[in-house]
């Protein structure tokens, strides 16, 4: 890797080197991964292509492991990426010669959710844990009228689906009746058609949705429950003191330390004016 660095410098074999490293001094940025981070993505490259017309910034999702090995391919510039790189992708991308640099970008609570009908209005990461591994198979069992629970999960790539399992489950398997539903999007639609739905992701995805409930989270049967949103907008201090348990940081990851037009993206993103664009996507902004 060493060598190509040096020739791309004297300015030989050029086409080569690129095709191993994306073009960190390009005026177009690609960037892929994450679907939760999409819409913030989107809204950013909207914005900072109008501060700076001479930048193409091109954004796509597949999920936070598609956009990890987009990177470890060199096919993108950044992956957005809504959980931490694993041990095993950064050896990879070590065998592929890059050493991806990490940034996180904001916050984000993660939501449970049912049907707006469902009575149930609370439950712990206990009863939630057993819900997802198909242990509690009916809403009587946790307060709710005697009905069955219908699991509507994500897709294995996702990162919103890695960290409820590694966060909720505790690296247990889902059960094999949840249904994979490919978007949060797809989430809010099926359990705001299924009275007896459940479902999970970011919580800015569903504040506005009348047809489907947040519920408060509890960290245990003695606590008290904690609702990542409220008043219509997502709850920044539940989320930046831990009340609210379910929350992550949302990262974006370089091959390498970024430099030039890709570097002023990402430092720009986490500036004041990139993270009002947070909270104009309905995330949390990183604590000053």
């Amino acid at each position: 890797m060493k060598k190509k660095l040096k020739l791309m410098t004297a300015g030989m074999v050029l086409a080569a080197v690129t095709v191993c490293l994306p073009a960190f001094g390009a005026k177009t940025i690609t960037v892929k991964g994450s679907d939760t981070i999409l819409v913030l993505g989107q809204m950013w490259a909207e914005e900072y292509m109008k501060l700076n017309p001479g930048i193409s910034i091109q954004v796509t999702g597949g999920g936070s492991g598609v956009g990890l090995a987009a990177l470890v391919d060199g096919t993108t510039d950044i992956a957005n990426a809504s959980r931490k790189i694993k041990e095993k992708e950064v050896d990879k991308a070590k065998l592929a010669g890059y050493y991806p640099e990490e940034f996180k970008i904001a916050l984000d609570s993660l939501a449970i959710v049912v049907n707006k009908d469902n009575p149930v209005t609370e439950l712990s990461l206990k009863q939630i844990m057993g819900i997802y591994l198909g242990r509690i198979n009916n809403w009587s069992e946790v307060g709710g009228s005697s009905a069955p629970i219908i699991r509507y999960s994500r897709e294995s790539s996702s990162g919103t689906y890695q960290f409820i399992k590694e966060f909720v489950l505790k690296n247990g398997d889902f059960a094999a009746d949840s249904q994979t539903m490919q978007g949060t999007s797809a989430v809010a639609n099926a359990v705001g058609n299924d009275l007896g739905g459940i479902g999970y992701g970011g919580a800015a995805y569903f504040i506005k949705d009348s047809n489907v409930k947040i519920l408060g989270v509890k960290k245990d049967d003695k606590s008290t429950a904690v609702y990542p949103a409220k008043d219509g907008q997502v709850d920044y201090e539940a989320a930046w003191s831990g009340t609210y348990p379910i929350w992550r940081y949302l990262y974006m990851y370089t091959p390498v330390k970024p430099r030039g037009d890709i570097k002023a993206y990402i430092q720009w993103c986490l500036s004041d004016a990139g993270q009002k664009i947070v909270e104009q996507a309905g995330y949390v902004p990183l604590k000053k």
